[in-house]
């Protein structure tokens, strides 16, 4: 894949990079680092097994005094490891879903400020109304209070405080996050609401369809916020049973090679199957 994108920069005839291939570039790293890391965890766990029928295969001399790297501590290790990292994927599974609910919730949400611009607009009402609605919808838009610029989007999914259309980092005026926006919203609704002449026929223009969408979208994020968090504390418990510096897998591993060592010799077969098995600590 790498030697693909490569190819693409090349054969392009650029001097530099262009945006498109920037952000094939940095998908790509992401994935590649994401999935690294997830089978470094992975491999961990599956060279503490080997680990632990070496040890079993050792018999009855294989009886050391740390609690903590008995053959029963070392299979309760192992399945709190197996546990700890499927959870990470289970969380991570219902991160992704509830941040696509919301994502497609809010798919045609500025469409539908606009609309509801449009429709205020069509009853006539006084100028400074039509006027503070126009002013949510740029902000909703993510146009800037002075010459109407849209704000440039991003790639990527987004979290609770990170902008809906991602602006440059040069651009911090479009008040994008998804809590800015429902803000935003909430004020939009509020001032067709305080409109008597805002009596639309179309059920998602009216103020109950509005109020409806509104509570919709907060529940969505909710669920993210609470999904991240899920996801988060699922890393946290995985990280601290795998690279606890006293308890963790890794740490254990390296007990009991240095417990292998001790019984048979430095030069032993025993040691060198052991000594062959690599751990890493890897906090992501």
């Amino acid at each position: 894949m790498v030697l693909f994108l490569n190819e693409i920069f090349a054969n392009s005839g650029d001097t530099e990079p262009n945006k498109f291939q920037t952000f094939l570039f940095k998908q790509l790293n992401f994935k590649v680092m994401a999935n690294f890391i997830e089978v470094g965890h992975s491999k961990n766990v599956a060279n503490f097994e080997d680990l632990i029928s070496f040890c079993i295969a050792y018999g009855t001399t294989f009886n050391p005094a740390n609690s903590t790297i008995t053959i029963a501590a070392l299979q309760a290790k192992h399945s709190a490891a197996i546990a700890d990292i499927q959870a990470v994927k289970t969380a991570k599974t219902a991160l992704d879903n509830s941040t696509n609910a919301r994502e497609i919730l809010f798919k045609d949400f500025k469409k539908l400020a606009t609309r509801i611009i449009n429709s205020l607009s069509a009853v006539s009402p006084a100028k400074q109304t039509i006027d503070d609605a126009k002013t949510i919808n740029n902000k909703i838009q993510g146009k800037r209070a002075t010459g109407n610029k849209k704000v440039k989007p991003a790639d990527g999914p987004l979290p609770s405080d990170t902008p809906a259309d991602a602006p440059d980092s040069s651009i911090s005026v479009s008040q994008q996050s998804y809590d800015s926006l429902m803000d935003h919203f909430a004020k939009l609704i509020e001032t067709v609401t305080q409109e008597p002449l805002y009596a639309p026929n179309e059920a998602d223009l009216s103020v109950t369809g509005l109020n409806t969408l509104l509570t919709q979208m907060q529940t969505a994020n909710t669920g993210v916020i609470n999904a991240t968090t899920a996801f988060s504390n699922a890393r946290i418990t995985r990280d601290k049973t795998l690279y606890h510096e006293s308890s963790g897998l890794v740490k254990l591993a390296f007990d009991v090679k240095m417990y292998v060592k001790s019984l048979f010799g430095t030069s032993s077969a025993e040691f060198k199957q052991v000594s062959k098995l690599k751990f890493s600590k890897i906090i992501s």
